[in-house]
């Protein structure tokens, strides 16, 4: 399996380390979230990806989407899958496409060659797409979200996404015994655990406390680190020892 953090910036002359916009992409055909998706890569790389599974609402999660979706129609019959929860879609066809802010294309879809399709997502009932099992689980942040267990034969990865201290993830991580990597967020430094608090996202000291809560060692992926604090975030991470930490590189394959 390899998941690919999306780079933010669209220069194809420098990858920055910076992550504004969140979007992995598993095996180049399945991604989870759209933030960054619709500005990265050529449009043919673009359209090889079959379905978007979305954590939550919140635009660093689907800014490009609507660009994304542009830009993969190909006019076939076949189309981009927009998978998420209801409280999701709800908010895509109220907020997103609703002919002010984009046009609404799950609307306008011709019955022919649609622009999308969008698909129910139920929490902790599992779905296979592309090859892979995706089972999506609730954490907990200020509006409702999921995080994702990816499994492909005897390769799991957790994407917990956007969340801040939360428990029901960490039991799917724990009977999972071919675990291989946790993309986990570190939002904010330490300094700002007031602001983590009220927004339901973490710091080093709160990512520490959550990898605490596996059984098993894994590989353990820092990602959606604020840009203005990254330096500071990465140093908090590193001094606190935790085995096997990486930070989180953009438009770098992690291959499991």
């Amino acid at each position: 399996m390899k998941v690919t953090l999306v780079p933010s910036s669209v220069s194809a002359a420098e990858v920055r380390p910076h992550q504004f916009l969140t979007s992995y992409r598993i095996n180049d055909t399945v991604a989870i979230d759209a933030g960054s998706l619709g500005l990265a890569g050529t449009v043919d790389e673009q359209a090889q990806v079959k379905h978007v599974l979305l954590t939550h609402t919140h635009m660093d999660h689907i800014a490009s989407l609507p660009i994304f979706v542009e830009n993969a129609y190909e006019g076939k019959s076949s189309c981009v899958t927009i998978h998420a929860s209801e409280p999701v879609l709800n908010s895509l066809r109220k907020d997103v496409f609703n002919d002010r802010v984009w046009p609404d294309m799950i609307r306008l879809s011709p019955p022919n060659a649609p622009f999308l399709k969008v698909a129910v997502l139920e929490s902790e009932r599992t779905i296979e797409l592309e090859g892979l099992r995706i089972t999506p689980i609730p954490v907990d942040h200020v509006v409702p979200t999921f995080g994702f267990l990816v499994e492909e034969k005897d390769v799991a990865v957790l994407i917990v996404g956007d969340t801040g201290p939360t428990e029901t993830i960490w039991h799917y991580a724990n009977r999972t015994p071919h675990l291989k990597a946790v993309f986990l967020e570190a939002t904010f430094p330490d300094s700002m655990a007031a602001l983590a608090q009220v927004s339901k996202h973490l710091t080093p000291t709160l990512f520490a406390g959550e990898i605490r809560k596996l059984k098993q060692r894994t590989r353990v992926v820092a990602v959606h680190i604020k840009a203005r604090f990254r330096e500071q975030v990465v140093r908090e991470l590193e001094k606190l020892g935790i085995p096997e930490l990486e930070i989180g590189t953009m438009d770098r394959g992690h291959t499991f």
